[in-house]
């Protein structure tokens, strides 16, 4: 008889949720407050448009090798399904692909990633609404908080630094539009595209996707490690 499945953080209501839940056992009222308050306290649309058109090549797949780095390494195994509850927002999204990068070379378009000294990066594909969403996300790490914020910042500007799986979007939608950002190490890009049947809901599920897992990598090297 096989062995019950050991509950995992990424089943539960929100990966950040979770985690601060646990947290809140542990810390100071106060501080614990505070950390409430910064994960769910509203921020600034930054979502950037998706261009229509993009002649660069999906990126090469990944070696089998590419997934034997132990300990802190990011895998794209390392996520799984998208299940969110908070209050009375609800998501729920597929994991329909994942690829894991042993460095940055395979998305890597103009050198961005390779001059901040980009280390490894995953990338995952999410279907929701029966296929009217799809969504990537691309996530990478680096040596020091300095590197992933100088990522960030210019794809703020222009996210054609960095390749992502275009065959796993749609090909014509309603909604496209990007968002990245830094936290702690790493930095995320998340792209969604919904047609017409999805499309009210694109930009609360865009959101909250971006922003759960941001939030994940807040906490995650402790947790990983603990």
């Amino acid at each position: 008889m096989g062995h019950p499945r050991q509950p995992d953080p990424r089943d539960y209501p929100g990966l950040a949720t979770t985690m601060v839940a646990i947290l809140v056992v542990l810390l100071p009222g106060g501080f614990a407050f505070s950390l409430y308050k910064h994960l769910n306290a509203p921020d600034a649309d930054t979502a950037v448009t998706l261009r229509t058109t993009d002649p660069t090549p999906e990126p090469a797949q990944p070696s089998p090798s590419e997934k034997e780095r132990p300990g802190l390494s990011i895998d794209d195994d390392e996520l799984s399904n998208w299940n969110f509850r908070s209050g009375g927002v609800t998501f729920k999204a597929e994991k329909v692909g994942g690829w894991t990068y042993d460095s940055c070379a395979p998305i890597d378009r103009q050198g961005v990633l390779a001059k901040n000294k980009c280390e490894r990066a995953v990338q995952l594909a999410y279907s929701a609404y029966r296929g009217h969403l799809t969504a990537v996300q691309v996530i990478m790490s680096f040596p020091t908080v300095k590197a992933a914020k100088a990522t960030a910042t210019h794809l703020a500007k222009s996210s054609r630094a960095v390749k992502w799986r275009r065959d796993k979007m749609l090909s014509e939608y309603a909604y496209g539009k990007i968002r990245s950002g830094a936290t702690k190490t790493y930095v995320l890009l998340t792209v969604v595209t919904a047609d017409k049947t999805a499309q009210a809901k694109a930009t609360q599920f865009h959101h909250y996707l971006h922003r759960d897992h941001s939030n994940y990598f807040l906490f995650r090297n402790s947790t990983v490690t603990g």
